[in-house]
């Protein structure tokens, strides 16, 4: 068993690492109305804790279900019912990788668009705590707690009676006041409800609606700037604070210390809705991102223009002026989430290719893919798409600007809608990773941005969104275009952009304006080494066969190569079309020309691949300088 899985099964157990995907998941899903599991990773069987559900495609409650009440007892956020018996089994278990559907057509109707979101019970994240009420009003009753941490949130609601849903956080005016989660109604002052600011072992309650006699109430606890995860146990993966509107579509820039994928939001000096957004199904820079209500039954919208926040790699950024989300003086509170931080051990877990399936998703991976290219095997453009452009396209054999399109992430598994299945059509799904690949969408500054790569950057991609080339430098030296075959500038010399990759660190890389002016809307992909998962290198060519160690021990999945020193086209070889000693079929990233078959360029190497004695000059010239992406 590999360290990081030893660590793992050890944090499961109360001790050693765990991550943020270890106790928290946003997962999509389409009802079957049969028995459904849901593997999103997330250990319930022995940690427990609670699945939040809501229909995306059409009108239905918010359905809140914890490991402390059982999978059965359903209460819902958008109503103040008390809570009630599914007679469909909504969870029929909680499991050690997830959860259990069953029948009931409330979150698993045939053919019906879901979205959940999983929270593990784990200190310093989250807690679910079942108390009786007192009644007693002076000073009210003490309720312990094994957040481990003061909470920087917390939502209780009556279980066996009506009332609303009532909602304690650190943003609020004190803890003299509190907030209803389903309803839209400003905070509210009423120091009966909680009679004072929670501690790292207990929360306080008096009021009725929150402890009265004999009553049973649920407590959902969130923790905020607490530390506890990561590989040293110092990482925050959780954070509840608030910001002061601008009124302006340049709006605030909220520090999280972290980049979020979940975030709940909710306007706090005006009656506004809790508003819900997630990575998965769409927080896209520079556009519009996708709610839901918690305190409404309706389906997910997104209206351009009106509820947009811009992912950064250390928070976010509001980008409209509407006044939910950015009034001009406002109060605003949020609750986010860090995304994925995992170093992976293997290329499966970051890296896939496949074929067009007549399914959803039509390609493929086994993850959530964060960055894809497609084109068909016969020629054509070779399109790019990354979940953080939304779904928008750009072509890596031109200079196009950002175009729409249809992208289709929704999907833990993979990309594409379903269609026709084709063998001629092809994705390479990427995942961004900790020390493997990242992706920064921003706008280009003369300052540094920041990334989560974790490491300095080897092979770094600019483009601008616009219009304009893929910039493409590595870390040695040089620079050259992504949709060009034409020679590198500055190899060899210490000239060009490429020495600009000298100034990058694990958190900065420079901001692009070098390339593009000020201003300028950007994507930025950033590849390095990853022992045992990726290679950025160089070869230099001698016309025989080159064997081109990576550190692997099963050979290369995946190859990128570009001659520098010369003319020579991006060649793609990958193992799912054949990497074996025969011939090898290949495309070129920077032309729309079709598949060639027929030609035995390349071999197998298990510490990587060889390029052959029968290659061209673009691949192999004696003395020719090369540069390579490699994936295991």
């Amino acid at each position: 068993m590999s360290k990081k899985m030893l660590q793992a099964a050890a944090g499961n157990a109360g001790g050693g690492s765990l991550y943020a995907e270890d106790v928290f998941s946003t997962y999509l899903y389409t009802g079957t109305g049969s028995s459904l599991p849901i593997v999103n990773g997330i250990d319930l069987a022995d940690s427990g804790g609670l699945v939040w559900t809501k229909r995306r495609t059409s009108a239905n409650s918010n359905w809140f279900l914890d490991s402390e009440r059982g999978g059965t007892q359903i209460i819902r956020s958008n109503t103040t019912e008390g809570q009630f018996t599914s007679a469909g089994l909504e969870i029929t278990s909680f499991n050690s990788d997830g959860y259990t559907l069953g029948t009931a057509a409330d979150i698993n109707s045939t053919s019906q668009d879901d979205a959940s979101w999983t929270f593990r019970k784990a200190e310093k994240f989250f807690d679910v705590v079942t108390y009786t009420g007192t009644g007693d009003t002076a000073p009210g009753q003490t309720v312990a707690h094994n957040l481990g941490s003061t909470p920087g949130f917390m939502i209780i609601k009556r279980t066996d009676s009506t009332s609303d849903w009532s909602c304690y956080h650190n943003g609020l005016t004190s803890s003299d006041y509190y907030l209803k989660l389903n309803a839209t109604t400003a905070e509210t002052e009423d120091g009966t409800v909680f009679p004072s600011a929670p501690t790292d072992s207990n929360f306080y309650v008096r009021a009725d609606r929150v402890n009265v006699s004999g009553g049973t109430f649920v407590a959902y606890l969130f923790a905020s700037d607490a530390g506890g995860f990561g590989d040293d146990g110092s990482e925050n993966i959780i954070k509840c604070g608030s910001y002061t509107g601008n009124g302006s579509t340049d709006g605030p820039t909220i520090d999280c210390g972290f980049e979020p994928q979940w975030l709940l939001i909710r306007h706090i000096t005006d009656a506004g809705n809790w508003l819900l957004m997630d990575a998965m199904r769409g927080m896209p820079v520079g556009d519009e991102a996708t709610v839901l209500l918690p305190s409404a039954s309706g389906a997910e919208f997104s209206f351009a223009n009106l509820w947009g926040v811009d992912l950064q790699a250390t928070g976010f950024k509001v980008n409209v002026s509407q006044g939910q989300i950015n009034q001009s003086g406002g109060t605003y509170i949020y609750i986010a989430i860090r995304r994925p931080m995992k170093t992976p051990e293997s290329g499966t877990e970051v890296f896939a290719v496949d074929d067009r399936a007549a399914a959803t998703p039509a390609f493929v991976s086994d993850f959530p893919v964060d960055l894809y290219w497609t084109r068909a095997k016969t020629g054509g453009n070779f399109f790019d798409y990354a979940r953080l452009r939304g779904d928008k396209y750009l072509q890596h054999d031109g200079t196009n600007a950002d175009t729409d399109g249809a992208a289709f992430f929704d999907s833990n598994t993979g990309v594409g809608s379903s269609g026709s299945a084709s063998t001629n059509n092809l994705a390479w799904m990427f995942k961004r990773a900790t020390g493997f690949m990242d992706v920064v969408a921003y706008t280009s500054t003369n300052s540094a941005i920041n990334h989560n790569l974790g490491v300095s950057p080897e092979l770094v991609i600019y483009k601008n969104r616009t219009i304009g080339p893929w910039y493409t430098m590595v870390a040695t030296d040089g620079f050259g275009e992504l949709n060009s075959s034409g020679a590198w500038g500055g190899t060899g010399n210490g000239s060009g952009l490429g020495p600009n990759l000298t100034n990058a660190t694990a958190t900065t890389i420079k901001g692009a304006a070098f390339l593009s002016g000020s201003g300028v809307p950007m994507v930025t992909y950033l590849f390095a080494t990853l022992a045992g998962v990726s290679k950025v290198g160089s070869y230099t060519g001698t016309g025989s066969n080159v064997d081109v160690g990576c550190g692997f021990s099963a050979g290369a999945r995946f190859i990128l190569i570009k001659r520098t020193d010369s003319t020579g086209d991006w060649y793609v070889y990958d193992s799912f079309r054949g990497i074996v000693s025969g011939n090898d079929p290949y495309l070129l990233l920077n032309t729309g020309t079709g598949e060639v078959t027929n030609t035995d360029y390349i071999d197998p190497l298990s510490s990587g691949f060889t390029v052959t004695s029968s290659a061209p000059a673009a691949l192999n010239a004696s003395g020719g300088s090369y540069i390579f992406l490699a994936i295991a």
